[in-house]
């Protein structure tokens, strides 16, 4: 028994590029939107960040060593998870919900399905889903209160948005409600929303990074993006609108999901074939939740459910083998 070969999983595809490799990349691409959202929402922002990050690195560190596995191998797949948590959770967000959202992504949905690679549906947008089930109004609150005359002491508690005040209302809210929404601030992101949905300059930067440094390609993306724009045109009720198609394609958490999220190595497609698919149906899910659902949002629902659905995809997706003999009608 002990000559025994053990084949590990496929695919046995070989390259260079390690797993730390990867989520390093991804950290430094996430790099312009954490900073943005700590500029624009103030030291509360980085806070979060760094209590959510600390709860998913010790919770797989406690979970390891408590079920006697190898601790902590540094690919950095536990802040990567944090980070992105973080990044989809208001600055106002109690840091006991941070925690508890962090202790969720990492022990239930990663870890006791087996660790890095085994989880069936992305860890970060599941424990956000959690937190919007279990704390809706906690998890929706984006007020700003406006300061008169700031000093530096009020920008660096509250960041840049203490200039203007953020109401409570999202520009996704807004769109809902019948109103316009200022497309230039929406790019930039000073506006309402979580740490790092709002500026879509500094998640493009990010993503272009990724493009570049070929972790992901812009296949899923780009079909995300371009379906989700051709259903809100076709049953938006607003025709070709531009406030109203850019307020869509700009607001909430659409850029951070269709690029950072989307996109994650373990629950998306890998054929070609596939990812097109995926990108079309996460477009049409997201319209759908979006323009008539109850909420003005619908991005995470629209992933999560997208990832259940993987395995289908893939199983009628992938390439017939070289040489493989059609089936013929009557044998």
């Amino acid at each position: 028994m002990s000559d025994l070969l053990h084949v590990s999983a496929s695919p046995h595809s070989r390259s260079s590029i390690t797993t730390r490799d990867i989520m390093r990349d991804v950290l430094i691409a996430l790099l312009p939107a954490s900073i943005f959202g700590i500029y624009n929402f103030g030291l509360r922002a980085l806070l979060v960040i760094l209590v959510t990050i600390t709860a998913s690195v010790m919770t797989e560190y406690l979970y390891c060593r408590l079920m006697k596995k190898p601790v902590y191998r540094g690919d950095y797949s536990d802040i990567v998870t944090g980070l992105l948590l973080a990044l989809n959770l208001p600055s106002s967000i109690p840091l006991w919900i941070a925690v508890m959202g962090g202790v969720f992504a990492i022990l239930v949905v990663k870890m006791l399905y087996g660790g890095l690679g085994q989880n069936f549906m992305n860890p970060a947008l599941a424990a956000r889903v959690f937190l919007l089930i279990s704390f809706p109004v906690r998890m929706t609150t984006f007020a700003v209160e406006k300061i008169a005359s700031p000093t530096m002491t009020d920008y660096l508690r509250n960041g840049a948005v203490t200039l203007d005040g953020v109401s409570s209302a999202t520009p996704l809210a807004a769109i809902k409600a019948g109103e316009t929404v200022d497309v230039l601030k929406l790019f930039i992101g000073t506006i309402g929303g979580t740490i790092g949905e709002t500026s879509a300059v500094a998640i493009i930067v990010g993503a272009g990074y990724l493009v570049l440094r070929r972790i992901i390609s812009l296949r899923i993306p780009l079909t995300y993006i371009i379906s989700f724009a051709m259903f809100v045109v076709l049953f938006g009720g607003k025709g070709m609108d531009t406030n109203f198609i850019f307020g869509q394609l700009l607001g909430g958490g659409l850029m951070l999901g269709a690029f950072f999220m989307a996109t994650d190595y373990v629950t998306s497609p890998g054929t070609p074939k596939g990812q097109i698919i995926y990108g079309i149906l996460l477009g049409l899910l997201t319209g759908l939740f979006r323009l008539f659902g109850g909420s003005a949002e619908g991005v995470s629902y629209a992933i999560i459910f997208g990832n259940l659905l993987v395995p289908i995809i893939e199983k009628y997706t992938v390439p017939k083998a070289f040489g493989k003999e059609r089936v013929r009608s009557g044998r």
